[in-house]
Order: structure tokens, then sequence, then C-alpha cells
């Protein structure tokens, strides 16, 4: 199995709503005949034995509880689907599939179950499992305790807000762990030069496309190094790629390396995914604004809040070392490999033109905008300023077409960091 398969596979297992329910649904049987074989009458207080008809009662009532439980959470899940899809951004939920404590409701609920329902089995009119009777009550606690958690997380972390701090908060922990994810444990090699080889070239063609997800930037550095030649991606992660288009480039080799190893080692997928993809964060971030700007929604406030975490993800993204390119070598500092990458520029337009475009006729959101390109220049490097300077000078040739009004534009142009109330101040 390539590690391309594997890769899908964890993907696919991280999304998954039945796995790990399943899992408790087992556990939950394991639990029953172990309880069980425990259970002695002298080793138990008096509070925790019951009769055989009580124990049958309590245990029915339970399996019951938890059918009607799982179908509550299964109705939360079906509201988050169509809030997300309406008002959010259809991109979240391969995001909110991952959450942990939803999956973990279910597990608790398909285990207490199969508990309670494998127990009911062992109950005779002179054998009772008082043990497992008491576990069982204990489980629906625990059970209660994490519904009353996943409602407060429903009610609170379903609004925009939320979802982009935590969106936000995913992206930037990609970044900030090396330069998009990208480069792993690959040492980086001396880019300044050519890297192109002398020996032939031959190209690597996807078999079925669709978009890399992912690329094992080390071992595909590593068989370079054992084929003696130099492997260039020549697409990015997140782009789509059609079947039978060249996705790498083999330079030289001796003999070169088979393309199945190349493509076994590049991850394709149906839609982007956050492991190596940072960008594909801010594309969430951005879809909320401008759907929140639609004249249906017609909610720029939304877009506004929106935009202090798109600032707060640009910050990170300027205090970070990207470039458009990494290459990456051997140990002895030969290049190897050479993978594409996203440098300021293309964080900084996915992150306002489609606002700027959409919001242009919003006061509120082109005051914030201008705010957040103004304050841009003081926390990311010198050399990436001219392209703050040239967003903000499309800023400005929005709002002129979009307030013809002298006195309009003129306050459609002041910056202001909440939007409208909190304006710039000279100092």
């Amino acid at each position: 199995m390539s590690w391309a398969t594997r890769f899908r596979l964890l993907q696919y297992t991280k999304a998954s709503l039945w796995i790990v329910p399943l899992l408790g649904l087992a556990l939950g049987v394991l639990l029953a005949e172990w309880a069980v074989s425990l259970d002695t009458a002298d080793r138990l207080p008096a509070g925790w034995r019951y009769s055989a008809s009580t124990a049958a009662g309590v245990l029915t009532a339970i399996v019951g509880a938890m059918i009607a439980l799982l179908g509550f959470v299964v109705t939360i899940g079906v509201l988050v689907v169509q809030q997300a899809t309406g008002t959010l951004s259809p991109r979240y939920m391969r995001l909110w599939y991952r959450d942990r404590l939803q999956k973990a409701v279910l597990a608790t609920f398909t285990g207490t179950f199969s508990f309670s329902f494998a127990l009911l089995r062992s109950i005779e009119a002179d054998s009772v499992p008082d043990l497992g009777v008491t576990m069982a009550g204990t489980a629906v606690s625990v059970s209660l305790l994490l519904l009353l958690v996943y409602l407060n997380r429903f009610t609170h972390n379903l609004r925009p807000v939320a979802i982009a701090r935590l969106v936000g908060a995913m992206g930037e922990t990609v970044l900030v762990r090396g330069e998009a994810a990208v480069l792993g444990a690959a040492p980086r090699a001396d880019d300044s030069g050519p890297t192109a080889g002398a020996g032939p070239v031959l190209a690597v063609r996807s078999e079925h496309g669709g978009v890399i997800q992912a690329l094992h930037a080390r071992r595909l550095t590593a068989l370079a190094a054992r084929h003696d030649c130099l492997l260039v991606v020549t697409r990015l992660v997140g782009d789509y790629v059609p079947p039978g288009s060249v996705v790498a480039e083999i330079h030289g080799g001796t003999p070169a390396p088979d393309p199945r190893q190349v493509t076994g080692l590049i991850a394709f997928g149906s839609e982007r995914t956050i492991e190596q993809d940072p960008a594909f964060a801010l594309r969430v971030l951005v879809d909320i604004a401008i759907r929140a700007l639609s004249p249906a929604v017609n909610d720029p406030t939304t877009a506004v809040q929106l935009l202090n975490q798109i600032e707060a993800f640009l910050h990170t993204v300027g205090r970070t070392a990207l470039r458009d390119r990494y290459v990456l070598g051997d140990r002895h500092g030969t290049p190897r490999l050479v993978v594409r990458g996203r440098d300021w520029e293309d964080y900084l337009q996915l992150a306002v033109t489609e606002i700027r475009e959409y919001g242009a006729s919003s006061v509120q959101v082109c005051r914030r905008l201008g705010s957040l390109l103004e304050g841009l220049p003081a926390a990311v490097p010198a050399a990436a300023r001219p392209a703050v300077d040239a967003e903000l000078a499309l800023l400005r040739q929005s709002v002129d077409r979009a307030h013809p009004d002298p006195a309009r534009r003129a306050l459609a142009r002041t910056a202001d960091p909440q939007g409208i109330g909190a304006r710039r101040r000279q100092e």
C-alpha cells in the first residue's frame, strides 16, 4: 500500500462519523462480558443489589434512552449541515466532521446501548449482574454530561465568529508547523542557482486526477537521492490536476525512478484538506465573509468579524518565511526535490480580493479592510510591503467607483478597525 493510499484512508477515518461509534458499540459488548464475569454478590454493597425485574426495567429504559439520544444528536448534526451550507461555507463541513467531541458523544451512546443490551441476556430469576447494572447507570450519567457539553459547544461555537476563530487557528498551526508543512524533515538545499539537471526529463502524469491534498517531501527527496536525479513537482498542494496531466518531472536518474513510485507519494482527493494546505483555512474564512455580504444575507458586521481573523492570519503569514518554491536536498546538500509554495502575495490576494469586490458598496467593510491593509506594513517584512500598497490602491479605486458621492466616499476611505465606530486617528 502506497503512502498516498494510506493518507487517503487516514483522511477518510478522520472525517468518518461511524468508525468511532462502531468501536464504542464493540467495546460496550466486551465490557458487559467483563462485568458479568466479575460480578459476585458478596463483593457489592447492599445498595448496589437489584431484583431481576428492577434490573431488567432499568436496562430496558437505558437501551431506549440511548436510541432516543442518538436520534437527537443526529438531528443536531443535520441542523449543523443546514447551517453550514446555508449561511457559512460548505468547505467548513470537511473540518466539522473531524470534531472529536461529537465522535466521543456518539461512541458513548452506542457503547452504553450495547453494554445495557448485552447485560439483559444475563438476567435470570436467581442471577442478576448487579455490578453491570450499576456501571450502566454510571455510563448514562457520563453520556448526559457529554451531551450537555456537546450542546454547549453547539450553541456557542456555531456562530460565524467562533468558527472563524477555530478555522483561523487551524490554518495558523499548519503555517507555524514549518513553512506550510511541505518541507517535512528534509534538509534545505541551496536554491539560489539553477536546479534542473542536464539529463533527460521524464514527465510523471496523474492516473486518475483530483486535488493534490498532500505530498511526502522527505520520501520524495530520498527517492530522488537513490536514483541520483532531481524531482520537480509542477503543481501546488491544493491544485486540481486533470487525469493524465503532468504532476512532476524527473530530471536525470540512473535509472529514473518508476513514475508510480512518485505518484504514490502524492495524495490526490476530491477536495482540498488542511494538513499541508493552510490556504484552505483562509479560503473558508473568505467564503464565510463573502456569503455574509451577499444580498440574500446582507450582514456586513459578520464580514468585519471575519476580517479580524483574516488579519490575524495574515500577520502569522507575514512572520513566516514563505517562498514560491522550495528546494530540498540530500545529506550532501545536492538539490533533489523542488516543490512549489505560496508566497506572501498569494495569501494577501486570497484574503482581500473577493471581500473587496463583494463588499465595496458597504462603508463598514471598506473601512475595516482599509484598517487591515494600513496596519499590515508594520507587521510584515519590507519586501512584502509593495504588495500591501498595491492592494490598498485597489481598495481605494473600488471605493471611488462604488461611492460617487464625495462625502460618502471620504467616509468609506477612512480606516476603522471596527468598521464603523473607531476610526483610525493620526498620532
